[in-house]
């Protein structure tokens, strides 16, 4: 991986470029924003994200959010905030010197995405929302209790089965317990109905239809001027990342998209 200075934070990212002879995608840039615990790898590159978009011929830029996978690890809850977080996605694109990117972010990594889409949208060419539905907007989804399952020793009980398996997760993919505890306390932004309306930016939103954690993706798609909604039959908020109609319609989605 390569890494990059994001207003003091050391930022991993990979930049792939399309396949050679790959038609379609044309060498366009998307970027993709992990979710919380996860990093670019487990999201992205296990789920068949990365070759499926290059092989259409985009060029697949991803990286490991502050606090994740080979990013630097912050321990200040201050410091997660989704504007911040969504900065960093904005000084990556600029950092290698691009201008408009397609934006695509699975739970969390979507609330960094619309985020993005709101603050810089003149950098958002087409706006990608995975496992995020309603709850972008009335808070709910995750439950309380997981910042302090990660802090817990190790054994310890957790306070619900949502936090024991965030902690089941982290554990798995080798992060810094201490670290995400800190950006769980803070990264977890709301938009209004009002900042939602103000985002004009083409937009997908692909929820799963067994998803407890994300809220209705269709109630949040007409709260946005010019979305869509994916339902994922028979999805929930872990499988639908990677689930085979999910890579279709965004490739549609791309194809269409101005």
């Amino acid at each position: 991986m390569q890494s990059f200075d994001s207003d003091g934070v050391q930022i991993a990212y990979i930049d792939v470029p399309p396949k050679e002879g790959a038609s379609g995608g044309s060498g366009d840039p998307i970027l993709l924003i992990h979710g919380f615990a996860s990093n670019h790898a487990v999201n992205w590159v296990n789920t068949l994200w990365v070759r499926t978009l290059t092989e259409a011929g985009y060029r697949v830029i991803a990286h490991d959010n502050r606090g994740h996978g080979q990013s630097e690890k912050l321990y200040d809850p201050a410091s997660y905030t989704s504007d911040q977080m969504a900065g960093d996605a904005v000084r990556l694109l600029r950092h290698l010197g691009i201008e408009r990117a397609d934006v695509m972010g699975y739970s969390m990594g979507a609330r960094i995405a619309a985020h993005m889409a709101l603050d810089y949208p003149a950098e958002v060419r087409s706006l990608l929302i995975g496992g995020l539905g309603f709850n972008l907007v009335d808070g709910r989804g995750l439950p309380q209790g997981i910042a302090e399952a990660l802090e817990a020793p190790a054994g310890a009980p957790a306070p619900n089965p949502t936090a024991a398996s965030f902690r089941t997760f982290a554990e798995q993919t080798k992060s810094d317990l201490r670290a995400l505890a800190a950006c769980i306390r803070a990264s977890r932004q709301t938009l209004s109905r009002a900042e939602l309306s103000a985002i004009e930016t083409p937009t997908l939103v692909s929820v799963g239809t067994l998803d407890t954690v994300a809220g209705s993706g269709p109630e949040l798609a007409k709260l946005l001027p010019n979305a869509r909604a994916l339902d994922l039959p028979n999805r929930d908020h872990s499988t639908a990342v990677g689930d085979r109609l999910h890579r279709k319609g965004v490739l549609e989605f791309l194809e269409q998209r101005p």
